[in-house]
C-alpha cells in the first residue's frame, strides 16, 4: 500500500504538506512534554537528596544513637531514599540523552522531508505543465498564426501580376511555407514529448515520489513509536499505581501501527474520481485552417525546406540524449549504492541508530526522485530522436523531395533557379553560366570539331591555344587577337578532376566523401552541397573555403580547391585519415598518455595562435571539430562558423540556435561578442575534453543550467589523472573577463613548458 495517484493533484499535495506540518507540531509538543518530565524528575531527585543531607546532619549532631533498631531502620530508609534520588537522576539523564535527542533529530528530519518533498513536487509539476501544456499551447498559437501568414503570402503570390512583384511575393511565400513546416515539426515533436512525459509522470515519477514519501513517513512513525517505548521503559516505576499508569501508556503506545497509519488518509479534492487528467493531443483544427493535405497529424514534414533543420535537431537531440543517458546512469548507480548501504545497516536496534539511518533513507528518497526525473527526460529525448531518425532513415541517401505546395509550379521553380544565378553572380558559380555561353559560341561544326573561322580542333582549349600562338584574329570582322591569357584560379577545380570514393560522413549541407585528385592521385575529402538548398545556405557553405584558402599551417586543415562549375558544389580538402579528435579520444583512451595529449594540445594551440595572428575567430573550437593524422598530429578543422575581423571582434545577431553553448564564452552567449579571447575559453573546454578522454562537458546539465552555473563562477572539475598545471591553465582560459585570459601565444608557451617538466 501507499499514497495513490489521487494525492498527486495540487489539493492532495497541499494536504500532504499540511499532514507533515501537523506531525512536526505534534512531535515538538511531545518533545516539550518529555523535557518537562525530565526536568521534574531532576527536581524531585534534588529534593530527595536534600532530605538525605538533612538526615545526615541530624545524625552527626546527635550525641548518641536513639532508638537502637528503630534508628537503624530509619537510617536504612534514608539511605534507600538517596538510592531512589540517584535512580531518578539517572532516569532524567537517560531521557535527555535518549528519547529527547532522538525526537530533536526526528523533528529536524521531518522538516527537511517537508521542504524536500515540496521542492521536488514543484519541480515535477512545473516540468509536467511546461511539457504537456505550455509548450504545445505556445507552438499551437504560433502554428495558427503562421497558417494565416502562409495563406496571406500565397494569396498575394497568386494575385501578383508583374514579374518583380511576383518575384517578391514568391520569396515571401516560400519563407512562410518553410516557417509553417518547421512549426509543424516542432509541434509534432512537442506533442510526442508531452505524450511521453504524461505517461512517465503518472506511471513512474509521481508514483515513485508518493511511494518514497509514504515509506519515509512510515519509517518516521516507527521511530516515534520506538522512542515512546524507550520513554516508557525509562520512566517506569515498580509501584502498583505507577505500574497501572505505565501499562496503560504501553497499551496506548502499542496501538500505534506505522504500516497502516496513512492508509485512510485521503482529503477531498477534485481528482478523487479521476486517476489522471487527459493527455494533450494534436489540434486538428490547425490542419483544417492550413487548407492542405500535406501536413498530417503526428507526422513530420520532410522536404527540401525542412531537411537541414531536422538534421540539426537530430544532432542536438542525440547530444542531449547522450548527456541524459549519462545522467540517468549516474543517478541509477547512486540509488544502488544507497540501497546497499541501507540494507547493510537496516538491522539497527535502538531508535537512536534508526534515526541516524533515516538520513540515508531520505537521501535514497531524493535519489529515487532524481533518477526518475532523469529517466523521464531520457525517454522524452529518445522518443523525439526515434521519431526524427525514422523519418530521415526513410529518406536514406536520396535527395529530399521538393516542398509539396511548390510541386507542379514550374514558373516558381524556374524563378528559384534564376535567383540562384543572380545571387551567386559574384561567386565562382558564374563560371557555369560563362561555360554555357562559350559552348554556345564554339559549337562543333564537323565531326565534333570546334572552330570559329578556319581550322577546327577537337576541344575548345586547343582552339584557344591555336589563336594564342598564331596571333591570328579570332574573326575577320572583329579583328580581335589573343595576346595575354588569363590564368585559371588555382583554387577552381573541375568536377572531372575529382574521383569520388566512399561516403565517410554527413555534414550540415550535404554528404562527405573520400576521393582522389586525378593526375596526382592525392587522397582528398570532398564536402558536397545539396542542390536544393536555398542561396544563403550555399553562400554559407562556400564561406569556409573562402577563409581556408588564405591559410597555410601544419595544424590547420588544408584547402585544395572548390568545384563550382556545375551542381552539386564541392569543397575539396586534404584527407586526414585519423578522423575527428573526439572519436579518437574515446577509441584510444586506454593507450593515450598525458605526454601524447599535451603534444596534441600543443598542435591545437599552434594552429589557434596562427588563426589569431590572421584575425580569424573560429567560434566553434571543440574536439569534434579537430582532426587527427595517422602520426597523431592534430589539425583545426570545420570553419563553417568562422569569421575574419580586422579589429579581432565579431558581433553576432543571428540568434542562439546553432551556438555550442557548453563550449562558448559567457560574453558571446550574452552579448554575441566573439573574439580570440572567446576562442581561448573554447580552447579551455577542448583541453578538458582531451584530458577527460572524450567526456561531455556539463554532461548532466541542460544548456540553460550550464549558463547559470558559469555565471555564478562554477567551473568544470579537473578530469581524473589530469596534471595540476594543465587544470590551472584551463581555469585561466575560463576567466570570466576576456582581458584576463591568456593569449594563444602564452598558452602555447605554457604547454611547451609543462611538457619539459
Amino acid at each position: 500500500m501507499g499514497f495513490g495517484l489521487a494525492l498527486g493533484c495540487p489539493e492532495g499535495h497541499s494536504a500532504l504538506l499540511q499532514l507533515q506540518e501537523s506531525e512536526v507540531r505534534l512531535l515538538e509538543g511531545l518533545r516539550k512534554w518529555m523535557g518537562q518530565r525530565a526536568k521534574s524528575d531532576r527536581e524531585y531527585a534534588a529534593l530527595l537528596h536534600q532530605m538525605h543531607s538533612l538526615a545526615g546532619k541530624q545524625e552527626s549532631s546527635r550525641q548518641s544513637r536513639l532508638g537502637g533498631q528503630i534508628g537503624q531502620c530509619w537510617w536504612s530508609v534514608v539511605t534507600q531514599t538517596e538510592a531512589l534520588s540517584q535512580a531518578l537522576e539517572r532516569h532524567a539523564e537517560a531521557l535527555l540523552a535518549g528519547p529527547l535527542n532522538t525526537l530533536a533529530l526526528l523533528i529536524q528530519d521531518k522538516q527537511q522531508l517537508h521542504r524536500c518533498y515540496s521542492e521536488q513536487w514543484q519541480q515535477m509539476n512545473q516540468d509536467f505543465i511546461r511539457t504537456t501544456q505550455q509548450e504545445p499551447e505556445r507552438l499551437r498559437a504560433q502554428y495558427r498564426s503562421h497558417i494565416r501568414e502562409c495563406a496571406q503570402a500565397k494569396r498575394k503570390y497568386q494575385e501578383a501580376s508583374k514579374d518583380k512583384e511576383r518575384e517578391k511575393a514568391k520569396d515571401r511565400y516560400v519563407r512562410s511555407l518553410w516557417k509553417l513546416y518547421s512549426l509543424h515539426n516542432q509541434y509534432v515533436l512537442a506533442l510526442r514529448a508531452a505524450e511521453v512525459q504524461h505517461s512517465f509522470h503518472y506511471k513512474q515519477i509521481l508514483p515513485s515520489l508518493l511511494q518514497s514519501l509514504h515509506g519515509l513517513l512510515q519509517e518516521m512513525a516507527q521511530i516515534t513509536k520506538a522512542t515512546l517505548q524507550e520513554y516508557a521503559s525509562i520512566t517506569s516505576l515498580v509501584q502498583e499505581e505507577m505500574v497501572v499508569v505505565h501499562q496503560a501508556m504501553v497499551r496506548a503506545i502499542d496501538r500505534i501501527q506505522p504500516a497502516t497509519d496513512y492508509e485512510e488518509f485521503l482529503p477531498p479534492c477534485r481528482c478523487e474520481q479521476q486517476e489522471m487528467p487527459g493527455m494533450v493531443t494534436f489540434d486538428r483544427s490547425l490542419l483544417e485552417e492550413a487548407e492542405t493535405e500535406v501536413l498530417q497529424e503526428g507526422q513530420l514534414q520532410l522536404n527540401e525546406l525542412t531537411l537541414e533543420s531536422l538534421q540539426h535537431t537530430l544532432i542536438s537531440l542525440e547530444e542531449e540524449l547522450i548527456s541524459a543517458t549519462e545522467s540517468t546512469d549516474g543517478h541509477r548507480r547512486h540509488v544502488q549504492m544507497l540501497e546497499t548501504e541501507i540494507q547493510n545497516d537496516e538491522m539497527a536496534g535502538s531508535p537512536g541508530k534508526r534515526v541516524l539511518l533515516l538520513g540515508r533513507q531520505k537521501s535514497l528518497h531524493e535519489a529515487y526522485h532524481l533518477f526518475h526525473l532523469a529517466l523521464g527526460t531520457q525517454e522524452k529525448l529518445k522518443a523525439q530522436r526515434d521519431l526524427l531518425q525514422q523519418k530521415l532513415d526513410e529518406l536514406g541517401h536520396l535527395d529530399p523531395p521538393p516542398a509539396p505546395d511548390l510541386q507542379g509550379d514550374r514558373q516558381l521553380l524556374s524563378s528559384v533557379e534564376q535567383d540562384v544565378e543572380r545571387d551567386w553572380g559574384r561567386t565562382p558559380l558564374a563560371l557555369e553560366a560563362l561555360k554555357h555561353h562559350i559552348s554556345g559560341i564554339f559549337r562543333p561544326r564537323v565531326s565534333n570539331l570546334y572552330c570559329l573561322e578556319g581550322e577546327a580542333f577537337p576541344t575548345i582549349p586547343l582552339l584557344v591555344d591555336h589563336f594564342l600562338k598564331s596571333r591570328q584574329p579570332i574573326t575577320k570582322k572583329s579583328g580581335i587577337v589573343l595576346v595575354k591569357p588569363i590564368p585559371k584560379d588555382k583554387w577552381v577545380l573541375d568536377h572531372e578532376d575529382i574521383m569520388l570514393g566512399q561516403r565517410i560522413g554527413q555534414g550540415n549541407f550535404g554528404e562527405v566523401f573520400s576521393g582522389v585528385l586525378r593526375g596526382s592521385n592525392t587522397p582528398v575529402a570532398v564536402k558536397s552541397c545539396r542542390e536544393t538548398l536555398p542561396n544563403e545556405l550555399k553562400a554559407r557553405f562556400l564561406q569556409e573555403a573562402g577563409i581556408l584558402k588564405q591559410y597555410s599551417h601544419p595544424n590547420i586543415v588544408r584547402l585544395i580547391g572548390v568545384c563550382t562549375q556545375k551542381q552539386p558544389i564541392y569543397i575539396v580538402m586534404e584527407l586526414v585519415k585519423g578522423g575527428d579528435f573526439l572519436t579518437f579520444l574515446r577509441n584510444e583512451r586506454a593507450q593515450l598518455t598525458a605526454k601524447e595529449l599535451l603534444k596534441m594540445m600543443e598542435n591545437a594551440a599552434a594552429g589557434m595562435e596562427y588563426l589569431a595572428s590572421k584575425h580569424c575567430i573560429h567560434r566553434d573550437l571543440a574536439a569534434r571539430n579537430c582532426l587527427v593524422t595517422e602520426s597523431n598530429t592534430l589539425k583545426i578543422s570545420d570553419f563553417g562558423m568562422s569569421r575574419e575581423q580586422v579589429d579581432g571582434i565579431y558581433s553576432s545577431t543571428s540568434g542562439m540556435k546553432q551556438i555550442p553553448v557548453k563550449w562558448t564564452a559567457p560574453e558571446a552567449l550574452s552579448y554575441g561578442r566573439y573574439s580570440s579571447e572567446s576562442d581561448v575559453w573554447s580552447f579551455g573546454v577542448l583541453l578538458w575534453e582531451a584530458f577527460s578522454l572524450g567526456a561531455t562537458p556539463y554532461a548532466s546539465m541542460s544548456n540553460q543550467q550550464t549558463r547559470e552555473i558559469v555565471e555564478k563562477g562554477i567551473r568544470l572539475n579537473a578530469p581524473d589523472q589530469c596534471p595540476e598545471e594543465v587544470y590551472q591553465l584551463m581555469l585561466k582560459c575560463w576567466e570570466y573577463k576576456p582581458q584576463k585570459r591568456p593569449s594563444f601565444s602564452t598558452i602555447l608557451q605554457d604547454l611547451v613548458m609543462i611538457q619539459k617538466k
